[in-house]
C-alpha cells in the first residue's frame, strides 16, 4: 500500500502552519484522517495535533547555545536539518506504525533549504524509499506577490524548488482572505500572468538601463515559454477553496487510486439492473 505525503514549504510567514491547521480541520469535516509532522526545529507552537516533532530530536536553540558551534538563527536551522538528515532512522521509527498514512510535513521557512542545500532533496528521496507518494506544496503570501517584481521573485524561487526536489508540485497563493478589495481585483493578473506585460508595466520608466530591461525580458520569456509555475488561490475562510487545493494535490499524489478496484457496489445492488447498458 502506498503512503502519501505533502511537503509543505515556503518562505517564513507564508502561512505553512496555518495551512496545515486548516487542512487538518477541513479533512476532519470530510471524515478523512490526516496527520502533521513538524520538521521546523525553530517552531514555537501549533494549532494542530503534532504526530511527530523534530524538536524531540534537536532544536535550533541547541545549536545556537552550543559554544563550540556558535551558530546564529540561520546557521543553527541549517545545522538542525542536516542533523535530521543524518538521523533519518529516528524519523522512520516515528512514522513506521501509523495506520492512516496521509501526512503533512510542516517544513522550515528558510529558502536555502529548498533551493541549493540538499537536505530537503535527501528527505524527499528517503520518503520515497519508505513508499510515500509525494507532492510538494509551495506557499507564497499573496500580499507579497501583488507587485510584478516580487511576483517574478516568488515565481523563480518556486521554480528553483520544483527543479531541486523533482516531485509533483502545487504552488499556492495564500492569505487571500487578508487582501483588500482593490488587491483582489488585480488577482487575475497574477493567477494567469503574462510576465512580459507585468514587468513592462513596472519597469518601462527610462531610469532603468537597457541591460536591466533585457535581463527582465529574458527571465519573463523563460517563465512564459515553459509555463512551469502557476499559482492556485487559497482563501482559508472558504471551504470550497481549501477543497479545490486538496483535490489538486490528491490528483498529484494519485491518492486513493489503489482503492478504486476494491470499491464494491452496495449490498443488494444488481449491476445488470438500470445500468443503462443496452446489450
Amino acid at each position: 500500500m502506498p503512503r502519501y505525503a505533502q511537503i509543505v514549504m515556503g518562505p517564513a510567514g507564508s502561512g505553512k502552519s496555518t495551512y496545515c491547521s486548516n487542512m487538518v480541520r477541513h479533512c476532519e469535516n470530510i471524515r478523512r484522517q490526516v496527520h502533521v509532522v513538524n520538521l521546523d526545529p525553530a517552531a514555537e507552537h501549533f494549532d494542530y495535533p503534532v504526530l511527530v516533532d523534530v524538536r524531540e530530536l534537536i532544536q535550533v536553540d541547541d545549536a545556537m547555545e552550543d559554544e563550540s558551534l556558535k551558530f546564529g538563527p540561520n546557521g543553527g536551522l541549517v545545522f538542525c536539518m542536516e542533523y535530521l538528515a543524518q538521523n533519518f532512522d529516528w524519523l522512520h521509527e516515528q512514522l513506521d506504525d501509523i495506520e492512516d498514512d496521509y501526512i503533512l510535513f510542516d517544513c522550515p521557512g528558510q529558502i536555502e533549504l529548498y533551493t541549493h542545500i540538499p537536505v530537503m532533496r535527501q528527505l524527499v528521496d528517503m520518503l520515497q524509499r519508505w513508499n510515500f507518494n509525494i507532492c510538494g506544496v509551495y506557499l507564497i503570501d499573496s500580499q507579497f506577490l501583488l507587485e510584478a517584481s516580487k511576483f517574478v521573485s516568488g515565481t523563480l524561487t518556486a521554480l528553483s524548488t520544483m527543479v531541486n526536489l523533482e516531485t509533483p508540485h502545487v504552488n499556492v497563493m495564500t492569505k487571500l482572505d487578508l487582501l483588500t478589495k482593490r488587491d483582489k481585483k488585480q488577482l487575475d493578473r497574477y493567477l494567469e500572468p503574462t510576465m512580459q506585460g507585468l514587468l513592462y508595466e513596472e519597469f518601462e520608466d527610462e531610469k532603468f538601463s537597457k541591460k536591466f530591461k533585457k535581463l527582465n525580458s529574458a527571465i519573463a520569456s523563460m517563465i512564459d515559454d515553459y509555463s512551469l509555475v502557476k499559482f492556485l488561490p487559497l482563501d482559508m475562510s472558504d471551504e470550497d477553496s481549501i477543497n479545490d487545493i486538496l483535490l489538486q494535490i490528491d490528483t498529484c499524489l494519485q491518492y486513493g487510486e489503489d482503492q478504486e478496484p476494491r470499491e464494491m457496489r452496495e449490498e443488494g445492488d444488481d449491476p445488470d439492473v438500470d445500468s443503462g447498458f443496452d446489450g
